[in-house]
């Protein structure tokens, strides 16, 4: 169908590498259903795209999907500045001056001289709820899209509860040691029975004001005020979940893993050039590395794109997977460690010659759905998750903050896909979980699961399956009802 008929939906992302990409899948899937899409990102974001991708360039000739970026007041990242993600002056930058841009730029798209069709409907990252004063003012239908798991957005949603109850903020920096932390959480409903420290990074704070806590809380609650939700999940991993989000929220529909619905949409569409967009440059060489290794040889070690390791903890990785004597791929970003960059001794090198790569980006999903691939040493973010899942890949687990902790929760307790790695790392401790994943009785148990778990993502995700049903309802129901 010609553009000008088309139903224009716009997609507000957050400045973060994991939920760019997230959106973006979800994007490319609703573009394949015959919308015109406009991408939007933050100014600041859009800059650091587009010097090291050339995807936003490779759709400039595309019709119907555009980009566009809106102003966040953050001055764009200068030649030498890797993404130098500091999540709070990020949030502070977009929550002060996004409103009021995103307004302008919805209302320049819906002017008749504009040549795009008017806008129909926002699909917001909910943690971008800035975008609901826009949605609410031109009376246009937001649906939230949340990037975190069913689990992590319910730990934010009921962060308030925690509060009412007195256990956040945390009395001392002594409630961080003393046990406080061991306290059993077994009233969120549809939530396994957890202890504090399996929520979220996030309430280890004495700060009632803290930064993080509030926004994620607020972009939880706002929710409230949207049209529809989307999960990026399917309804066989989260179904209690679902079921009691469903009961509290507006609409919910579970529409995942995104990662593998994008992978449905067919060669020939005009979007499949697409990868993701990335805010380091790929290093494609390990693809070739790892056609060289055999089946289910290589632990793949990636901490994602936001954690930071200090350089204690970046020895006792390094060394726990030089001890193991397995062959490894480990994707070390620029600003991952912490203080001293001399990172690992020469002595590391000679050790693990020829069944080590390093590098310091790589096409994550096509390294995990890699044969040789046989298990991830992970921070237990969403995409990274969702995207093991969907390769049948297990993992050692060690979370970093946000909703890492839940995933870390799900991962190991409720799914059986992973082991956890105490927060005080020790190499000791990293070998001996390397050896048991990829030699030991628990870890060919674990491999049998996550097949399991592939086969039922897969299932949801197929044309026809739970999760395109979904999308179906939910572009009928909600984006182009009259």
């Amino acid at each position: 169908m010609a553009h000008s008929t088309k139903t224009h939906l716009v997609c507000m992302t957050v400045p973060f590498q994991g939920h760019i990409n997230s959106m973006l899948n979800l994007a490319k899937v609703l573009h394949f259903k015959g919308f015109f899409i406009t991408f939007v990102n933050t100014e600041y974001a859009h800059q650091q795209l587009l010097k090291h991708d050339g995807s936003l360039s490779a759709l400039d000739g595309l019709p119907d999907f555009r980009f566009a970026s809106i102003s966040d007041g953050l001055s764009p990242p200068d030649d030498n500045d890797e993404y130098a993600e500091d999540m709070r002056k990020i949030i502070l930058a977009a929550q002060m001056n996004c409103p009021a841009s995103f307004l302008s730029l919805i209302s320049a798209l819906n002017d008749p001289s504009s040549g795009v069709p008017p806008v129909r409907c926002v699909i917001s990252d909910c943690f971008a709820r800035f975008t609901l004063s826009a949605t609410t003012k031109l009376g246009i239908p937001n649906v939230f899209y949340s990037t975190v798991a069913v689990c992590g957005f319910t730990v934010f949603y009921y962060f308030k509860d925690l509060i009412e109850r007195g256990l956040v903020p945390l009395k001392s920096e002594d409630d961080l040691t003393n046990g406080c932390l061991d306290t059993i959480i077994d009233w969120m409903p549809g939530m396994e029975t957890v202890r504090m420290k399996d929520l979220s990074s996030f309430i280890r704070t004495t700060d009632r004001d803290e930064l993080l806590l509030n926004f994620v809380m607020d972009g939880a609650h706002a929710s409230h005020q949207a049209t529809a939700i989307i999960f990026n999940t399917f309804s066989e991993l989260e179904s209690p979940l679902l079921r009691a989000c469903s009961s509290m929220l507006p609409p919910v529909f579970d529409i995942g893993p995104m990662c593998l619905l994008s992978h449905y949409i067919p060669n020939d569409s005009s979007t499949s050039s697409l990868g993701g967009l990335n805010m380091w440059r790929e290093d494609l060489r390990c693809m070739e590395w790892l056609d060289e290794k055999e089946s289910g040889s290589v632990l793949y070690v990636n901490f994602g794109s936001l954690a930071n390791l200090t350089s204690k903890q970046a020895v006792e990785f390094g060394w726990g997977l030089a001890k193991s004597g397995c062959t490894f791929l480990w994707v070390i970003r620029p600003d991952l460690v912490v203080g001293d960059a001399a990172l690992l001794p020469q002595e590391f090198s000679e050790m693990t010659k020829g069944r080590s790569f390093i590098t310091s980006w790589c096409p994550q999903q096509r390294v995990l759905a890699h044969a040789a691939i046989g298990g991830f040493l992970t921070h237990c973010g969403w995409n990274s998750t969702t995207e093991s899942i969907c390769s049948g890949v297990p993992m050692i687990c060690w979370p970093f903050f946000g909703d890492q902790q839940i995933n870390c929760r799900y991962i190991c307790s409720v799914w059986g896909i992973g082991m956890k790695i105490d927060e005080d790392v020790t190499r000791e401790e990293v070998e001996r979980l390397i050896k048991e994943l990829i030699e030991g009785q628990k870890g060919k148990e674990m491999k049998r699961k996550a097949v399991e778990w592939k086969e039922k993502a897969i299932e949801a995700a197929k044309p026809g399956g739970g999760s395109w049903r979904n999308l179906e309802k939910l572009i009928e129901e909600i984006i182009t009802k009259e």
